[in-house]
């Protein structure tokens, strides 16, 4: 067993039973205040541990690392020290903030030092992404796309069976919760009109995803089992896929997505570790047919992972409008992570891959508009009286997720983010 996912763990800080970041969790990410700059740091309740901090005063001289690492403006550095540096590191911090433990707690000035309010501090992109791919692994979210766009009877595409879709997208124009995204200008063309024509998008999306971090590095032709891909993956975070539906449909033939994504991906500033989140391993949907041999994997490698999402109209208040899991992934984790590195395609530390769009079984579980207004034809009421088919300038999406198993709550904060208008 993991000693920092003990359940019967407390700590000494006083946190909220509905916290997504009780002494179990422990996710790292990157912040700053007016006074600190960028550096590595630990969500626990509605504090944030600096590790900054610790490393200079040497709380981690048992660990085999340079405490430097954690004055980083990205987690980059720490990733690539490793797995068992990695576990190392939370669970050394998991015992400064138990309950029965005074290195910290009994020094009002250490504390001082040490802990900061999330409500004070800025967080930044946890990592500097320098790859990025997005899969297309919901069966649901497929069988609902290819039943509104292609042939009812023949929703999935003859080869989403068996291989998990992907295709690379934008790194650069990921970003962190709470930076805003304006709407993106394209070309689009109305099913009656000769020509196209270009300008702001009219049917802006959101998708509901998960992604995972890559912390391990492979060579040129080398490959990863799907029973390996544990060992190279650090943790993961929320991401919401921002999609222009018009620009995308006219514009994916023949070499698929492109402008339509690449304006803005939006990530939840905390990464969740999968040490973190290992008692909450699921057995996946059945895989029929069974996949090539590359793609076979033992034992459990889908995660219990609830997720909601919100929209706020300007002015107005939440509206919940999607509750989903990423149980339902079809095609998990491991095996897209075994696929991407199969031809040998180099995995880099700080590479992200998004899930693709969550979507459950019935339709209060769908991961976007496109579905839950079914291309718009049955629009959402919200609390304010207004309605959406798609997504208005001034519109706040919200994304939130956790896993909680025996009254412990693994969570992840969220991801939020206003639309602007188009520049």
């Amino acid at each position: 067993m993991i000693k920092a996912n003990d359940p019967t763990l407390h700590s000494w800080i006083e946190i909220d039973t509905h916290s997504d970041f009780p002494i179990q969790n422990l996710p790292f990410g990157i912040f700053t205040t007016p006074d600190r700059d960028p550096r590595v740091g630990v969500a626990i309740g509605k504090y944030i541990l600096d590790l900054c901090e610790l490393g200079r005063r040497d709380f981690f001289e048992l660990i085999d690392l340079d405490p430097t690492v954690f004055h980083k403006p990205s987690l980059n550095d720490f990733i690539a020290l490793g797995r068992p540096v990695w576990r190392a590191v939370r669970n050394r911090v998991s015992e400064l903030l138990r309950n029965d433990n005074e290195e910290i707690s009994g020094n009002s000035e250490l504390i001082r030092a040490v802990l900061v309010l999330q409500s004070e501090a800025e967080m930044l992109l946890p990592v500097k992404v320098g790859n990025y791919t997005d899969f297309y692994s919901s069966i649901e979210h497929a069988t609902n796309v290819g039943t509104m766009f292609r042939d009812p009877k023949n929703a999935l595409l003859p080869n989403w069976k068996h291989i998990p879709i992907g295709y690379h997208g934008r790194a650069s124009s990921i970003v962190v919760s709470g930076t805003p995204i304006h709407r993106p200008k394209g070309q689009t063309k109305a099913p009656d009109a000769e020509a196209p024509t270009f300008g702001p998008t009219k049917l802006l999306d959101f998708e509901l995803e998960v992604a995972f971090i890559t912390g391990k590095e492979t060579k040129l032709g080398e490959s990863i089992t799907p029973n390996e891909a544990s060992d190279y993956i650090f943790g993961l975070v929320l991401f919401n896929d921002w999609s222009a539906r018009d620009m995308q449909t006219w514009e994916y033939v023949p070499l698929g997505p492109f402008l339509a994504k690449s304006f803005g991906s939006s990530i939840s500033p905390w990464v969740v570790t999968l040490d973190a989140l290992e008692p909450f391993r699921v057995k996946g949907p059945e895989q029929d047919p069974k996949p090539l041999p590359y793609l076979e994997f033992t034992g459990n490698h889908n995660y219990d992972i609830n997720l909601e999402v919100l929209l706020q109209p300007d002015s107005g208040s939440e509206n919940s409008i999607c509750r989903s899991n990423y149980k339902y992934m079809y095609w998990n984790m491991s095996q897209q992570l075994a696929h991407q590195s199969s031809n040998g395609c180099n995995i880099q530390v700080g590479d992200m891959y998004a899930s693709g769009t969550i979507s459950g079984a019935d339709k209060g579980s769908y991961g976007s508009m496109l579905e839950l207004t079914w291309r718009g034809t049955n629009p959402i009421q919200l609390s304010d009286g207004s309605e959406r088919k798609f997504i208005n300038d001034g519109d706040t999406v919200i994304m939130r997720g956790y896993s909680e198993h025996h009254g412990i709550r693994i969570g992840f904060g969220e991801v939020n983010t206003t639309v602007l208008p188009a520049v």
